[in-house]
């Protein structure tokens, strides 16, 4: 695949790195796809207080500090766009839920249509709500008129490290585990994907226009 094929946008909130780390790795299949690739995490809304109470969520958000916010202009930058929450009680976490109430602006201009977009996550425990948010996550999809691209079980790479629905990572209800191998693959599988799903739709979608002016 030629360098520059597509563009993707990896846009993710992350309170203590598990997410980010994931979000790494769905940039570097990307990037191996031959995709032009923007990491971007949304903005953290939390209070200060919360904050400060957690020594692992306030020294992540000073370790990542120089990873741009996202905005609008990611989006339409974007020709594949992945998400990354961790699972919140089964939901999308408030922060990356409060970027998308933004949307509604490009939404309805039909800016957001006829893109790629898929989605990955953590939680603590196994059973702690993966598939339940990116269900929810997906929602939001379905409005903005995109093309969803989850992994599957293409090449079974999900067998061992994630689900169909998106890259996954457990961390532990005792303490943190870190981003093991197989979630790292799946995540990497994930963005090699979406990247070269995205290049696909991206160059099917301009044959029409080439070939009716070639006709003029």
């Amino acid at each position: 695949m030629s360098e520059g094929c597509c563009r993707i946008a990896v846009v993710y909130y992350s309170a203590t790195g598990t997410v980010f780390t994931l979000a790494e790795a769905v940039c570097e299949g990307a990037s191996a796809a031959g995709a032009q690739v923007r990491m971007r995490r949304v903005e953290e809304i939390a209070p200060a207080s919360a904050i400060a109470r957690n020594r692992d969520w306030r020294e992540h958000l000073a370790a990542t500090g120089h990873v741009p916010v996202a905005t609008h202009e990611d989006l339409l930058w974007a020709d594949g766009i992945v998400f990354g929450s961790p699972a919140r009680f089964g939901n999308v976490a408030s922060q990356l839920k409060q970027f998308f109430d933004t949307l509604t602006g490009l939404w309805a201009r039909d800016l957001l249509v006829d893109k790629v977009y898929s989605g990955f996550t953590s939680s603590a425990s196994a059973h702690g709500g993966q598939e339940t948010t990116l269900l929810a996550l997906y929602n939001s999809v379905y409005h903005f008129g995109g093309v969803l691209v989850p992994p599957g079980f293409k090449g079974h790479v999900d067998d061992s490290g994630g689900n169909p629905y998106g890259a996954s990572h457990s961390t532990g209800e005792d303490g943190p585990i870190a981003v093991d191998e197989p979630a790292l693959a799946a995540a990497r599988a994930q963005g090699h994907r979406v990247a070269t799903m995205a290049a696909a739709l991206k160059t099917g979608l301009a044959q029409p226009r080439l070939t009716a002016e070639a006709a003029r």
